[in-house]
């Protein structure tokens, strides 16, 4: 990570932008706080990617949450093309002043060249694929598939340089971590999954309330590991001797939040909401 934060800072006076992915379902929480100590004053795009997952109520809110801090925002689907139109015209908004000065200067058709950032499994290479209209980089849903930097000619009007998604050093809070480890960003090795469910079925309760009754058929009103054993039970997660093997069941749990079977979810709201 320092590595790919040392090339970064060396790579940030060859560009005119910055277009940070985040989740849309973890906005903040996806957000790498040391872009901002790197951007060195560079204009600054928000793309808030895998917004077809994310509750749609809260998408408005959080755009208009970035915008108020000096960011362009848009909600996105990497996933489709269609969606992405729009991205070019907000990076020509953003480099609007780079722009004219070429123009001043007799320099035209000069692409801007824009630097795209954001945390392991955000969905930058699926972006960038879609973005070009063709494979340019590897894709795949773990995080750290993309290992280094590569520019890439998107077409006559901009080239990207996309870098290896990176986390920072230190959480601010536990609550940061558990919603990227929610979402796939941190490798689930590193944790236990069954605490980890547990912590994502309070969540659901308390905010989504009858969620996980409608999805999986179990009681709502039982807490805990009760609750995640039922779960267990109804979807045959089972070890020997019938017993619920909690693992199996944490994992369906959170594979299907991770691909939206459970409905459009948001783990976090703007602070003014």
């Amino acid at each position: 990570m320092t590595k790919a934060k040392r090339a970064m800072q060396e790579d940030i006076r060859l560009i005119d932008v910055i277009l940070e992915l985040v989740d849309a379902r973890i906005p903040a929480s996806s957000k790498n706080p040391d872009i901002n100590q790197l951007a060195n004053n560079k204009s600054r795009v928000i793309l808030l990617n895998k917004s077809d997952m994310a509750d749609p109520d809260l998408l408005e809110p959080w755009m208009r949450y970035y915008e108020k801090q000096g960011y362009l925002a848009l909600a996105v689907n990497a996933k489709k093309r269609n969606e992405l139109k729009q991205v070019q015209s907000l990076i020509q908004k953003a480099c609007r002043e780079k722009i004219e000065r070429d123009r001043k200067r007799g320099i035209k058709n000069r692409p801007v060249r824009a630097m795209i950032v954001g945390i392991p499994n955000v969905g930058k290479s699926t972006f960038i694929n879609s973005f070009a209209g063709r494979a340019c980089t590897k894709t795949g849903n773990k995080p750290g598939i993309t290992r280094g930097k590569q520019w890439i000619r998107l077409n006559p009007q901009v080239e990207l340089l996309d870098t290896p998604g990176i986390l920072w050093p230190k959480f601010e809070n536990q609550t940061v971590g558990q919603r990227l480890a929610f979402v796939g960003s941190i490798k689930d090795e590193l944790l236990s999954s069954a605490e980890l469910a547990l912590e994502l079925i309070s969540f659901l309760k308390q905010e989504y309330p009858d969620t996980l009754q409608t999805h999986y058929q179990i009681d709502e009103t039982k807490e805990g590991v009760p609750l995640l054993e039922e779960l267990a039970l109804r979807r045959g997660c089972l070890n020997k001797g019938n017993e619920p093997n909690l693992d199996k069941a944490a994992f369906l749990l959170l594979d299907d939040f991770r691909n939206a079977r459970l409905g459009r979810i948001t783990l976090e709201r703007p602070v003014e909401e």
